[in-house]
């Protein structure tokens, strides 16, 4: 008996591999700011490995300073510290600000 798992192929058994990317985000981002414009796949898949690469970095040194404060939650302060330490200059004040208008919204809308 074949288990029911979406991921799973019914016929031959074996896993299909769930290509996790941020295409579809970053094609709402782009049409947001430019709606009339498209991007190419290998442009999308370089915009998708800078996203990657970005969130990774992101990860780790949000990490690392959990870790450094003996904490086992990673939260919004340590994502915002990360940001800063990561980002250079003006980018990282966007960053932050935009990153605090989205939290902000997010709990508003939980209330």
């Amino acid at each position: 008996p074949i288990p029911c798992v979406p991921w799973q192929s019914q016929t031959s058994g074996q896993y299909q591999r769930r290509v996790h990317g941020y295409n579809i985000y970053i094609y709402k981002v782009l049409k947001q700011v430019y709606p009339e414009m498209g991007m190419s796949k290998k442009a999308m898949s370089i915009m998708n490995s800078f996203v990657q690469d970005t969130f990774e970095r992101l990860a780790a040194e949000a990490g690392k300073l959990c870790k450094m404060n003996n904490k086992h939650t990673m939260d919004a302060r340590a994502v915002q510290t990360s940001v800063r330490l990561v980002f250079p200059g003006e980018l990282a004040k966007h960053a932050v600000s935009e990153g605090t208008k989205a939290v902000t919204k997010f709990n508003s809308s939980r209330a």
